[in-house]
């Protein structure tokens, strides 16, 4: 539905911070509802976190909570994912998405995920 590009990602040490950018390179990210998702390898992807377009709500994965937080930035026409205290099994491809439900489990991109940024978390 919207062509997003994910940025932000690099190696850091397990407690450390990133803020990964999901950026839309075409229109407004307005009033669509966005999610993150991860995949490592020989994992299966899993969602992360997701914001509504509607009311501004998120939601997010138990093992993330507390730790990321997701939030939008309308000016840039982006949506950001503030991820702390890193843990090494956080590691994995971050990626982007409009998507079709706010459900974590069922979190599907109208059209595809993005190509992702690498998150590596290691001492």
């Amino acid at each position: 539905q919207v062509r997003l590009v994910e940025s932000g990602g690099g190696l850091v040490q397990p407690g450390g911070s990133l803020r990964l950018s999901c950026v839309a390179s075409e229109y407004s990210l307005d009033y669509h509802d966005v999610g993150w998702s991860r995949q490592a390898p020989g994992k299966e992807r899993e969602g992360v976190a997701c914001i509504s377009g509607i009311d501004g709500s998120t939601y997010y994965a138990d093992s993330v909570k507390g730790r990321f937080t997701i939030f939008r930035d309308k000016a840039k026409n982006t949506v950001y994912l503030q991820m702390n205290a890193l843990k090494p099994e956080d590691t994995a491809v971050y990626s982007c998405a409009t998507i079709s439900s706010l459900d974590l489990t069922n979190m599907r991109p109208f059209t595809s995920w993005g190509l992702g940024t690498q998150v590596t978390v290691s001492s």
